[in-house]
């Protein structure tokens, strides 16, 4: 299905986490973390980037690994690994990478003259007496920087709340100099952390990581992930370091508070932490976040939704879905990837979740399918525009045999049955249905009196 964007919104065999866009000459790059197919931990392998023209979000070009570990002087050896990462330009026109390494306390910068070339190690933030920020009696230690430059000053924010930890006091705002190492002004709070956001406009959304600052109409937008991990909020003010105030939640990775097909406590996908940020692309505002694969939290890919900020500047949380940026519901024929589901779930056991995963190593670039699918899990795939469907058909191997129940709602009408049988190889089973014309989702929902799970790879409109 050429031309149309899909979610995840880069190759299936790709993990880019902590997804932070920014537009850079007529391209949007995505900077993140870069995760591992099936991982042991987070973040094992080096920077890269992604990037696309503003004008076609279907088209990701890759730009190669753009920072490696061992380029840190803390970390020569490797034995650390590179936490989500930033990007902005600087008064110099260089762009600045900042990064924190998973065992270090400071921030780290590293700096280059292009967006995706290669970066070299610059140095690391520190106050004016070349002590290191996060090394300072009382400092906090340094996590997740979201960086924006205005003029000659680079704004940092920073900071990790573990849950019940009132060691971790909240988000820090901190302010550099032009040189974007030495700081102008020392970090300040300006969300709460977890153990103090009673009594203010965060509780219960509470900052726990994930810092990340945009400007929309004169109000800086600070994105991070609130106490339920698993949701990306804001907070709005009208001053980059200070005057904050809770804005709401933008997406959730497990659709958490979304009604509209379920309820709102119910998780939809496996969930895990969140990462992203909000960029303006060709007119259209979107949220990048990430979802969970392989079962594990370590094996993350990047996502994206069409988000709406209003005249007031308040942003309502949206679905996830499987079109992603395409714009408009998928088209309702042809072949599509299965692993763009957007719900993977049971129906009754909240713990137990389908997963994406590939077969392959790391770097293998075979598209990724759904595994692990057993009696009473839902797959789901928002939206498609369908005209004159009469036939779908799914691709599908393991040794099993049930039936997968074709329904646009998860309580309506069952609009076909699509049988299948134990096989070793990937192997087509179909059904006739009945779809009225218009947008709906589709969701699959599986039947069966074996405990085995089934896969699907692809499914196809006729």
């Amino acid at each position: 299905m050429e031309n149309q964007c899909f979610n995840p919104y880069l190759p299936s065999w790709e993990y880019i986490p902590d997804g932070e866009p920014h537009i850079f000459d007529g391209r949007v790059y995505v900077y993140g973390s870069h995760d591992r197919a099936g991982g042991w931990v987070f973040c094992l392998n080096d920077y890269v980037c992604w990037s696309a023209a503003v004008g076609d979000l279907t088209n990701w070009r890759y730009e190669g690994v753009i920072y490696k570990k061992t380029n840190d002087p803390l970390n020569t050896g490797g034995q650390m690994v590179l936490y989500a990462p930033d990007v902005t330009k600087g008064p110099d026109g260089r762009y600045y990478l900042y990064y924190v390494l998973d065992k270090a306390n400071v921030v780290s910068i590293a700096v280059c003259d292009y967006p995706a070339g290669q970066y070299e190690f610059y140095g690391y933030v520190r106050y004016p007496d070349g002590v290191r920020l996060g090394e300072r009696e009382n400092d906090e230690p340094q996590f997740d920087p979201g960086v924006m430059t205005e003029g000659n000053l680079t704004y940092l924010y920073t900071g990790f709340c573990g849950h019940g930890d009132s060691s971790r006091s909240g988000c820090f705002a901190t302010v550099l100099f032009p040189d974007m190492l030495t700081i102008k002004e020392e970090p300040k709070i300006i969300i709460p952390g977890n153990c103090y956001g009673e009594g203010t406009s965060f509780y219960q959304h509470e900052y726990f990581e994930a810092a990340s600052i945009r400007k929309v109409n004169g109000l800086y937008y600070l994105i991070y992930s609130s106490t339920p991990m698993t949701e990306l909020c804001y907070a709005v003010s009208k001053y980059p370091t200070h005057g904050f105030t809770y804005g709401g939640v933008i997406v959730s990775n497990c659709d958490l508070h979304i009604d509209t097909y379920k309820k709102a406590e119910k998780h939809a996908y496996m969930l895990g932490n969140n990462h992203g940020s909000i960029c303006e692309i060709n007119n259209k505002w979107y949220i990048f976040y990430h979802r969970m694969t392989n079962g594990t939290w370590f094996s993350r890919q990047g996502m994206m939704e069409e988000i709406k900020i209003s005249g007031d500047g308040a942003i309502k949380q949206v679905e996830m879905t499987s079109m992603g940026a395409n714009g408009k519901p998928l088209a309702g024929f042809g072949e599509y990837p299965a692993y763009i589901a957007c719900n993977l779930y049971h129906e009754t056991d909240g713990d137990y979740f389908p997963r994406i995963t590939q077969d392959g190593n790391d770097g293998d670039t075979d598209p990724a399918y759904i595994t692990g699918i057993t009696d009473g899990c839902v797959v789901g795939f928002k939206y498609f525009s369908f005209t004159g469907l009469k036939k779908i058909t799914i691709l599908t191997r393991g040794y099993n045999r049930g039936t997968f129940e074709v329904r646009l709602t998860l309580n309506g009408e069952c609009h076909g049955q699509i049988p299948i049988v134990s096989s070793n190889i990937w192997t087509e089973f179909s059904t006739l249905v009945t779809i009225p014309d218009g947008v709906n989702a589709l969701y699959l929902i599986y039947r069966s009196e074996s405990k085995n799970g089934a896969s699907i790879k692809a499914l196809r409109f006729d």
